[in-house]
């Protein structure tokens, strides 16, 4: 399914607090997938991972190739000419055409060039300053702040590292922070693309997670906004473990407890957006 970017408008998500407080996750995670993958034998880059279809190093590929988007949309943004790639988009095909227009590649031509444009987007996050955190640059639900954009790519690059480790038998660092800001922003996505798909929806979903603890509650009326706070009547309210939930979030496992037909809406815009059939 096409996605359609809300460019011409207020960003479709905002999220409370610092805008700064991402740089540190973001950075850290980043660095230390990039060292992981520095030790990867020959058999582990062509083991398959969490995604249908993708080795190792195709996902690694793909995270070449968000790194260099990423990096253009921020950079975009802060200029004053922010991107509108994302048009027409497909998050299904167009990575697996992006993918397989690399598959000859060796596994150490993939981690150099993850690892250049890694680099290359972590100087430029490391280079912002107030106003480069709040410019408006492109994400794939169209034109928000870069700190917003930088919690996307964030929640990314998070999920796809536990694509790639979990299949080697590897253990993911779980750094709280780093959860936290991938579930708040995931929490949000799933809204977002299901206002863009169809308008009119209203709705309000609170999160009370464990492991790290956090207490987020995410308004839907025309925008998405994430706030801290308790579960406001009328709310539909997701308890759990926090990675547990984000993996539910991000479509790699099932909701450990049903959800009302009238409000599957505000987790399942994701899986609509990717063809995948929520559970």
């Amino acid at each position: 399914m096409k996605i359609t970017p809300r460019y011409d408008a207020d960003p479709i998500v905002r999220l409370d607090g610092p805008p700064p407080a991402i740089r540190e996750p973001f950075l850290r995670q980043r660095r230390r997938l990039a060292k992981v993958l520095t030790h990867l034998s020959a058999a582990q880059w062509s083991t398959g991972s969490r995604c249908a279809g993708w080795r190792v190093q195709d996902v690694v590929a793909h995270l070449a190739g968000t790194n260099r988007f990423w990096n253009a949309a921020i950079t975009g943004g802060v200029a004053g000419t922010p991107t509108r790639f994302l048009a027409g988009f497909d998050p299904v095909a167009t990575p697996a055409a992006l993918v397989d227009a690399v598959r000859d590649a060796s596994p150490a031509d993939t981690l150099a060039s993850y690892v250049e444009g890694n680099d290359a987007l972590c100087a430029t996050v490391e280079s912002l300053d107030d106003d480069g955190w709040n410019a408006i640059g492109e994400a794939p639900v169209g034109h928000v702040a870069v700190s917003v954009l930088t919690h996307h790519a964030l929640w990314d690059a998070w999920v796809h590292e536990r694509d790639i480790l979990q299949p080697l038998g590897l253990v993911q660092d779980e750094e709280d922070d780093e959860i936290v800001a991938s579930v708040r922003y995931a929490a949000a996505l799933s809204p977002a693309f299901a206002v863009q798909s169809s308008t009119g929806r209203r709705g309000t979903l609170a999160l009370e997670l464990t492991r790290p603890d956090m207490h987020a509650v995410v308004t839907v009326d025309g925008d998405v906004r994430v706030s801290e706070g308790d579960a406001p009547a009328g709310a539909l309210v997701v308890r759990g473990a926090a990675v547990d939930v984000l993996e539910a979030l991000s479509v790699r496992a099932p909701w450990p407890e049903p959800i009302a037909d009238d409000q599957a809406w505000l987790l399942g815009g994701l899986a609509e957006a990717f063809d995948s059939a929520p559970s």
